[in-house]
Protein backbone atom coordinates (compact mmCIF):
# COMPACT_ATOMS: atom_id res chain seq x y z
CA UNK A 1 0.00 0.00 0.00
CA UNK A 2 1.25 3.48 -0.84
CA UNK A 3 2.28 5.29 2.34
CA UNK A 4 1.28 8.64 0.87
CA UNK A 5 -1.83 7.38 -0.92
CA UNK A 6 -3.45 5.71 2.09
CA UNK A 7 -3.45 8.89 4.22
CA UNK A 8 -6.86 10.64 4.19
CA UNK A 9 -6.95 14.36 3.37
CA UNK A 10 -8.78 16.56 5.88
CA UNK A 11 -11.07 19.18 4.33
CA UNK A 12 -10.74 22.52 6.19
CA UNK A 13 -13.69 24.82 6.88
CA UNK A 14 -14.71 26.94 3.89
CA UNK A 15 -13.54 24.39 1.30
CA UNK A 16 -15.95 22.27 -0.75
CA UNK A 17 -14.88 19.16 -2.67
CA UNK A 18 -17.07 17.74 -5.46
CA UNK A 19 -16.32 14.43 -7.16
CA UNK A 20 -17.91 13.79 -10.57
CA UNK A 21 -17.19 11.24 -13.28
CA UNK A 22 -13.36 11.27 -13.39
CA UNK A 23 -13.09 14.93 -12.29
CA UNK A 24 -12.56 16.42 -8.83
CA UNK A 25 -13.41 20.09 -8.19
CA UNK A 26 -12.15 21.97 -5.14
CA UNK A 27 -13.60 25.41 -4.26
CA UNK A 28 -12.33 27.72 -1.54
CA UNK A 29 -11.99 31.36 -0.57
CA UNK A 30 -8.97 31.88 -2.88
CA UNK A 31 -10.30 30.17 -6.01
CA UNK A 32 -11.40 26.99 -7.74
CA UNK A 33 -9.28 24.12 -9.10
CA UNK A 34 -10.21 21.01 -11.08
CA UNK A 35 -8.25 17.81 -11.72
CA UNK A 36 -9.06 14.77 -13.83
CA UNK A 37 -8.09 11.32 -12.52
CA UNK A 38 -7.92 7.73 -13.78
CA UNK A 39 -7.17 4.30 -12.26
CA UNK A 40 -8.14 5.41 -8.70
CA UNK A 41 -11.36 5.94 -6.74
CA UNK A 42 -11.91 9.24 -4.91
CA UNK A 43 -14.50 9.41 -2.12
CA UNK A 44 -15.55 12.25 0.20
CA UNK A 45 -16.57 10.92 3.63
CA UNK A 46 -16.99 12.73 6.97
CA UNK A 47 -14.94 15.80 6.06
CA UNK A 48 -12.13 13.77 4.50
CA UNK A 49 -11.08 12.84 0.98
CA UNK A 50 -10.00 9.21 0.57
CA UNK A 51 -8.10 7.99 -2.50
CA UNK A 52 -8.17 4.23 -3.19
CA UNK A 53 -6.75 2.19 -6.06
CA UNK A 54 -8.56 -0.58 -7.86
CA UNK A 55 -5.67 -3.09 -8.14
CA UNK A 56 -2.00 -3.62 -7.31
CA UNK A 57 -0.82 -3.12 -10.89
CA UNK A 58 2.31 -0.96 -11.15
CA UNK A 59 0.54 1.84 -13.00
CA UNK A 60 -2.27 1.95 -10.43
CA UNK A 61 0.18 1.95 -7.51
CA UNK A 62 2.12 4.89 -8.94
CA UNK A 63 -1.01 6.97 -9.56
CA UNK A 64 -2.36 6.29 -6.04
CA UNK A 65 0.16 8.54 -4.29
CA UNK A 66 0.28 11.00 -7.20
CA UNK A 67 -3.44 11.84 -7.15
CA UNK A 68 -3.50 11.97 -3.35
CA UNK A 69 -0.69 14.58 -3.43
CA UNK A 70 -2.35 16.57 -6.23
CA UNK A 71 -5.69 16.67 -4.37
CA UNK A 72 -3.94 17.62 -1.12
CA UNK A 73 -2.13 20.50 -2.90
CA UNK A 74 -5.44 21.67 -4.40
CA UNK A 75 -7.14 21.74 -0.99
CA UNK A 76 -4.19 23.53 0.67
CA UNK A 77 -4.01 25.99 -2.23
CA UNK A 78 -7.63 27.16 -2.17
CA UNK A 79 -7.58 27.32 1.66
CA UNK A 80 -4.23 29.06 2.38
CA UNK A 81 -2.31 29.49 -0.90
CA UNK A 82 1.36 29.05 -1.79
CA UNK A 83 4.27 31.53 -1.96
CA UNK A 84 7.64 31.43 -3.73
CA UNK A 85 10.33 34.09 -3.43
CA UNK A 86 13.14 34.58 -5.95
CA UNK A 87 16.27 36.59 -5.14
CA UNK A 88 18.28 38.43 -7.81
CA UNK A 89 21.99 38.18 -6.90
CA UNK A 90 24.34 40.34 -8.97
CA UNK A 91 25.50 43.90 -9.52
CA UNK A 92 22.87 45.90 -11.41
CA UNK A 93 20.22 43.16 -11.27
CA UNK A 94 16.83 44.82 -10.74
CA UNK A 95 13.16 43.82 -10.75
CA UNK A 96 10.04 45.97 -11.00
CA UNK A 97 6.43 45.36 -11.88
CA UNK A 98 3.50 47.27 -13.31
CA UNK A 99 0.44 45.17 -12.53
CA UNK A 100 1.10 41.69 -13.94
CA UNK A 101 4.11 42.72 -16.06
CA UNK A 102 7.47 41.80 -14.52
CA UNK A 103 10.45 43.84 -15.75
CA UNK A 104 13.83 42.21 -15.06
CA UNK A 105 17.29 43.73 -15.60
CA UNK A 106 19.65 40.72 -15.48
CA UNK A 107 22.81 42.00 -17.14
CA UNK A 108 21.69 41.46 -20.72
CA UNK A 109 21.65 44.23 -23.35
CA UNK A 110 17.89 44.59 -22.86
CA UNK A 111 15.39 44.18 -20.04
CA UNK A 112 13.22 41.06 -19.93
CA UNK A 113 9.50 41.82 -19.73
CA UNK A 114 7.31 38.88 -18.72
CA UNK A 115 3.51 38.84 -18.56
CA UNK A 116 2.48 36.84 -15.47
CA UNK A 117 -0.74 34.77 -15.39
CA UNK A 118 -3.65 36.48 -13.58
CA UNK A 119 -3.89 33.62 -11.03
CA UNK A 120 -0.42 34.53 -9.72
CA UNK A 121 -0.08 37.65 -7.53
CA UNK A 122 3.21 39.42 -8.28
CA UNK A 123 5.15 41.63 -5.90
CA UNK A 124 8.69 43.02 -6.15
CA UNK A 125 10.68 44.11 -3.10
CA UNK A 126 13.70 46.38 -3.54
CA UNK A 127 15.48 47.60 -0.41
CA UNK A 128 18.69 49.60 -0.37
CA UNK A 129 21.68 47.40 0.40
CA UNK A 130 19.79 44.14 -0.20
CA UNK A 131 19.20 41.98 -3.26
CA UNK A 132 15.88 42.53 -5.09
CA UNK A 133 13.21 39.91 -4.35
CA UNK A 134 10.35 38.78 -6.61
CA UNK A 135 7.48 37.38 -4.52
CA UNK A 136 4.92 35.15 -6.26
CA UNK A 137 1.70 34.02 -4.54
CA UNK A 138 -1.02 31.74 -5.94
CA UNK A 139 -3.54 29.07 -5.04
CA UNK A 140 -2.35 26.84 -7.92
CA UNK A 141 0.93 25.17 -6.86
CA UNK A 142 1.70 23.79 -10.32
CA UNK A 143 1.28 27.14 -12.08
CA UNK A 144 3.27 28.92 -9.36
CA UNK A 145 6.19 26.51 -9.74
CA UNK A 146 6.07 26.84 -13.52
CA UNK A 147 6.20 30.66 -13.41
CA UNK A 148 8.99 30.63 -10.79
CA UNK A 149 11.04 28.16 -12.86
CA UNK A 150 10.61 30.31 -15.98
CA UNK A 151 11.87 33.42 -14.15
CA UNK A 152 14.81 31.46 -12.67
CA UNK A 153 15.62 30.09 -16.14
CA UNK A 154 16.40 33.57 -17.51
CA UNK A 155 19.66 33.67 -15.50
CA UNK A 156 20.40 30.52 -13.50
CA UNK A 157 22.85 30.95 -10.57
CA UNK A 158 26.42 30.23 -11.60
CA UNK A 159 28.70 28.20 -9.28
CA UNK A 160 31.67 30.59 -8.98
CA UNK A 161 30.21 33.86 -7.67
CA UNK A 162 26.60 32.76 -7.16
CA UNK A 163 25.24 35.44 -9.51
CA UNK A 164 21.82 34.87 -11.02
CA UNK A 165 18.19 34.31 -10.04
CA UNK A 166 17.80 31.88 -7.13
CA UNK A 167 15.08 30.87 -4.70
CA UNK A 168 15.27 32.48 -1.26
CA UNK A 169 16.93 29.95 1.03
CA UNK A 170 18.35 27.88 -1.84
CA UNK A 171 21.83 26.52 -1.11
CA UNK A 172 24.14 26.64 -4.12
CA UNK A 173 27.14 24.39 -4.72
CA UNK A 174 30.10 26.73 -5.02
CA UNK A 175 33.35 26.04 -6.87
CA UNK A 176 36.80 27.32 -5.95
CA UNK A 177 37.72 28.83 -9.30
CA UNK A 178 41.28 29.35 -10.58
CA UNK A 179 44.15 28.88 -8.17
CA UNK A 180 47.57 30.48 -8.67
Amino acid sequence: MSRIGKNPIAIPAGVTVEVAEGVITVKGKLGQLTQTYVDVTVKVEEGQVIVERSSDAGDHRSKHGLYRSLISNMINGVATGFTKELELVGVGYRASNQGQKLDLALGFSHNIVLEIAPEVVLETISEKGKNPIVKLTSYDKQLLGQVAAKIRGFRRPEPYKGKGVKFVGEVLRRKAGKSA
